[in-house]
């Protein structure tokens, strides 16, 4: 993922966020806020034929802390005409792949228990959900719970 990727990458973040089961976001940020939230060595996009931006992966610090340096949060977002058609797993294989490559031993997220999809994703991915952060946040004025999921890697000890 590069500035280049930009626009269509923010586009289809924007497109989950106006689903409304994605993300406690309201609007997409600026490339520059993404950007910088971002880790630059765990960024990926799936591009389609004619190099249009399918789908994204991203990771995030989740703390400072050196104890927590092996574990941090992800994002998988992908186009709505690119949905079902692998793009998604694939991105999350590659995170895998490039996170366990860098010594990340957890990757984790919260997911609303309402985004189906996106659980059955990351549990074939070997995920698993550790807990509920209940009435964590206000959404459009209602407060919604959130599902902590990880995946430890098997190959980090």
């Amino acid at each position: 993922m590069t500035a280049d990727h930009a626009g269509q990458v923010l586009a289809i973040y924007q497109a989950g966020i106006d689903e409304g089961d994605a993300t406690f976001e309201t609007a997409a940020p600026a490339w520059n806020a993404f950007d910088a939230a971002r880790l630059p060595d765990h960024r990926l996009v799936a591009l389609g034929a004619g190099g249009e931006v399918l789908g994204w992966a991203a990771v995030s610090q989740v703390s400072a802390r050196r104890a927590y340096a092996g574990v941090v949060e992800h994002s998988v977002y992908v186009h709505p005409a690119a949905r079902g058609r692998g793009v998604a797993a694939r991105l999350l294989q590659e995170l895998i792949t490039s996170t366990e490559a860098a010594g990340i031993w957890t990757i984790q997220s919260g997911v609303f228990p309402e985004n189906t999809a996106s659980l059955a994703l990351h549990a074939r991915a070997g995920f698993r959900v550790i807990g509920t952060r209940e009435r964590v946040g206000r959404h459009h004025g209602v407060w919604r719970d959130v599902l902590l999921i990880e995946r430890r890697s098997p190959a980090i000890g």
